[in-house]
């Protein structure tokens, strides 16, 4: 057995003879859908099947096709949904109690792993239980933190309260870093593991820079290229990158910033930052030549789970400023592949910004220890350590129930 720690966090390799499982993954997101939680389960799904387990998908029907044809080892249960208010692309997946306890009556999966808390996994932690599977769920996005950016902090309590009875009835909860473990720890959570995300390192790698698309930007080879990527929302505290491009300006006349992504922030950051460049959304490809052609990720978020432009920029070879929270708490060396700041003050990551401005050598060292930073964290290692959590799930909780005929007459 082969193991790499870093930060404590152990990806592990099981040898040849490990058992193939058959899964059950509840999602409601799911691509062609663009959004941290569709992609990366995505992956990861691919992973567990490459260790070939089977995965029963379950998820809402979408309106739009999918972008490729499904993998080998995936059967899909595709229930009913309904528009997100807000993101009508985006489907919220209706109660399903009744149906998914016939399915997995008939059919039972070794273990139901859930990835979304809406109604659809609300109704997936029901009928498992129920039929006293066992059960492991993903903690992914911080909708009590949303909520303050939306004028519903009043909110805040009762999802909590929710996102915790939710969580703590399943035997295992997977968190992506050791800072959210310990603030859920201290909300009363229970049964926690830190689970690390995957990038695709292949796909994000620093061959991928491009002194064409910095031309493109306006950059020259004494210019400084700063990135913000992600959705131009509220939630996204982009203030603080607005004010650490100027900052940074005040010292070093060549710095330029590039937004990719798109959010209804767009226009009000296109006033304050006539000079930005804004690509709008890109897919992986054209976003992995942008990670490695530029010289800075902002990403000013407090409010992430995790953040996955984070590991996919280290990747590319690009450094990040960031707050020290969610994946950079974790992934982000300060002064050496990176830069934490502590706390959630503007000020403090602009003066920092600043500083890095007057020292662009930093930046330029710092390059290769961010790829280094993240290279064992391939989705296959991921996948590994995810089938590790499962296989000590099953051990840990129910064993199969021993249904009759008229149990499963009762349950149709």
């Amino acid at each position: 057995m082969q193991a790499v720690a870093s930060h404590n966090i152990v990806v592990q390799d099981f040898p040849a003879g490990r058992p193939s499982l058959r899964l059950a993954v509840v999602t409601e997101t799911w691509p062609p859908e663009v959004n941290g939680v569709a992609i990366t389960l995505a992956r990861l799904v691919q992973g567990l099947c490459d260790r070939n387990h089977q995965i029963q998908l379950v998820r809402p029907r979408q309106d739009q096709p999918p972008a490729a044809p499904q993998e080998e080892g995936i059967e899909e249960v595709l229930l009913r949904g309904m528009p997100i208010p807000r993101y009508p692309q985006l489907k919220m997946g209706l109660p399903a109690k009744k149906a998914l306890l016939s399915a997995w009556a008939l059919n039972r999966p070794d273990l139901v792993h859930i990835a979304t808390e809406g109604p659809l996994g609300w109704s997936a932690l029901q009928a498992a239980l129920r039929l006293r599977l066992p059960v492991s769920t993903d903690f992914r996005t911080n909708f009590h933190a949303y909520s303050q950016h939306y004028g519903m902090g009043w909110l805040r309590k009762p999802i909590v309260a929710y996102l915790r009875k939710f969580h703590n009835l399943s035997h295992c909860t997977m968190v992506p870093t050791r800072a959210l473990c310990a603030e859920l720890l201290g909300g009363g959570f229970q049964n926690l593991r830190v689970v690390a995300r995957g990038v695709d390192t292949a796909l994000f790698h620093p061959a991928r820079r491009s002194e064409a698309l910095r031309a493109k930007w306006g950059a020259d080879d004494q210019s400084l290229v700063l990135l913000v990527v992600g959705r131009l929302a509220q939630e996204k505290n982009l203030d603080a990158a607005v004010a650490a491009f100027d900052a940074m300006r005040q010292h070093h006349p060549g710095v330029k910033l590039v937004f990719a992504g798109h959010g209804p922030l767009r226009e009000v950051l296109q006033q304050r930052c006539p000079q930005a460049v804004f690509t709008g959304s890109l897919g992986h490809f054209e976003l992995a030549g942008c990670y490695a052609s530029a010289d800075l990720l902002l990403f000013p978020s407090l409010t992430e789970t995790f953040g996955n432009v984070t590991l996919e920029a280290l990747a590319s070879g690009l450094p990040v400023l960031a707050f020290n929270t969610a994946a950079a708490s974790d992934w982000v060396v300060h002064g050496h592949n990176g830069w934490q700041v502590q706390g959630t003050d503007t000020a403090a990551y602009a003066a920092q910004a600043a500083a890095l401005a007057q020292q662009p050598q930093a930046l330029a060292a710092a390059r290769e220890p961010a790829r280094a930073q993240v290279a064992q964290l391939g989705w296959p290692q991921i996948a590994a350590q995810v089938e590790t959590v499962f296989l000590d799930v099953m051990a840990r909780s129910y064993r199969p129930a021993q249904l009759t005929v008229p149990d499963l007459v009762r349950l149709r």
